[in-house]
């Protein structure tokens, strides 16, 4: 059975060749501009971490975290919360930019391992750099200091033990990014697909059982399930409302009803996971299959979770810019370039399409990416069995290897 991994053109040839060494910590310097540049706005590492070091607070001085209707997690995130409550604010306004910039580039790198690409090499480099700097989202993220990027790191690198064969560290990692946010819950449904339980009772048991432990020190932990819970059913309020990307949340503010709304993210939801289901049962060999059935299940959570916002996308989109070194990926096709524009910084939209109106453009690529997927999910692929033959020998089939050789990691162990 044959798997391309590189693009055959001079293009490609030169993205995966390896970069010059001035490019690399010119890279890392992006990342931290970016940081530098939040670190001197905001204030105690912006506005969203500062919800979750409130509740730590909150929680050492013997009150509820779930008093403030802002604090989304569940009790678990209190617990990783404690230790930055204790250092000063003056501390926190420089690491948690830096922490919040360089989590997504954790990612990146997993994602490239995942392909067997040259973490040195021009795609490598570059990629980090562009996505730091084009993608609009990644700054905001860093911004409010959101606790999306522990999901924008964690999707990657457990998907690469996955891709190794490693389920059961696999659903720690996912465990432990779920505990600090609760993003990557429907990432159980791979562990499902895959019929990999000792893996899945690590997704489920870390955050239990961390949770647990929160709930135990806590006053009043029943405030998660009798305030956290609806004001989150409810889309939080209408200080979330302008920027939630989810159609459930964008489609009213074009005119459609309430109930049609629901109903049409439903769908849409539904859809995009027997979609994810489809493309798993395609069980050929390489990456492509985990990744894009990760992606594929996260997408179609994007599409009716509430809130939906902009940086969510920054969980799925370095696995699928990695993907790009395969012939016939995604980023080979000039429709999901296009997807991206509405979130390219430093275009000039009408005033329309700005400011608390910018969800219209976040749902614009949050479909496209999800039927983009969808797509490959359905398209059947014929599988190309090509002779190898060698002298004396009679004719027999073999893989093509990954672009980098690692033989501990060229196969998929399912």
């Amino acid at each position: 059975m044959r798997w391309e991994t590189r693009g055959e053109g001079a293009f490609w040839a030169w993205l995966l060749g390896p970069a010059p060494r001035l490019w690399r910590p010119a890279a890392a310097g992006v990342l931290v501009a970016v940081a530098v540049s939040v670190s001197v706005r905001t204030a105690a590492g912006g506005m969203d971490n500062a919800f979750v070091v409130r509740a730590a607070d909150a929680l050492l001085d013997g009150r509820s975290p779930y008093a403030d209707k802002r604090f989304l997690y569940f009790p678990s995130a209190v617990l990783v919360a404690v230790p930055e409550a204790l250092v000063p604010a003056g501390v926190r306004r420089i690491l948690v930019p830096l922490g919040t910039s360089a989590l997504p580039a954790v990612g990146w790198w997993a994602a490239l391992r995942i392909f067997s690409v040259p973490l040195r090499s021009r795609f490598g480099v570059l990629g980090l750099a562009v996505l730091a700097l084009a993608y609009e989202p990644y700054a905001n993220l860093v911004l409010l200091g959101n606790w999306t990027s522990f999901s924008a790191a964690a999707l990657p690198l457990a998907l690469l033990a996955a891709h190794r064969g490693r389920w059961v560290r696999a659903g720690l990692i996912v465990g432990a990014a779920v505990a600090a946010k609760p993003m990557l819950v429907p990432v159980a449904l791979l562990f499902v697909f895959a019929r990999r339980w000792r893996g899945l009772a690590a997704v489920v048991l870390v955050p239990l059982g961390s949770s647990l432990l929160g709930a135990a020190l806590m006053p009043r932990p029943s405030l998660f399930f009798t305030r956290t819970l609806p004001f989150l059913l409810r889309g939080q309020d209408s200080f979330a409302l302008p920027w939630d990307a989810s159609p459930v949340a964008v489609l009213p503010r074009l005119g459609v009803p309430q109930p049609a709304a629901v109903a049409v993210a439903g769908l849409l939801a539904a859809a995009g996971l027997w979609c994810a289901w489809r493309r798993w049962r395609r069980a050929d060999e390489g990456p492509e299959r985990l990744v894009e059935t990760a992606c594929m299940v996260m997408l179609a959570a994007f599409l009716v979770s509430r809130p939906s916002f902009d940086h969510y996308l920054l969980v799925v989109l370095p696995l699928l810019l990695a993907s790009g070194v395969r012939d016939g990926s995604m980023p080979r096709s000039p429709w999901f370039w296009l997807a991206l524009v509405p979130q390219t910084a430093g275009v000039p939209w009408p005033s329309e399409w700005e400011g608390r109106n910018r969800a219209f453009r976040d749902m614009a690529t949050l479909c496209s990416l999800a039927g983009l997927l969808a797509g490959r999910a359905l398209r059947s692929r014929r599988v190309t069995l090509e002779p190898v033959t060698t002298a004396g020998s009679p004719p027999r089939t073999e893989p093509e290897c990954a672009a980098t050789p690692d033989p501990s990691a060229s196969r998929t162990a399912f």
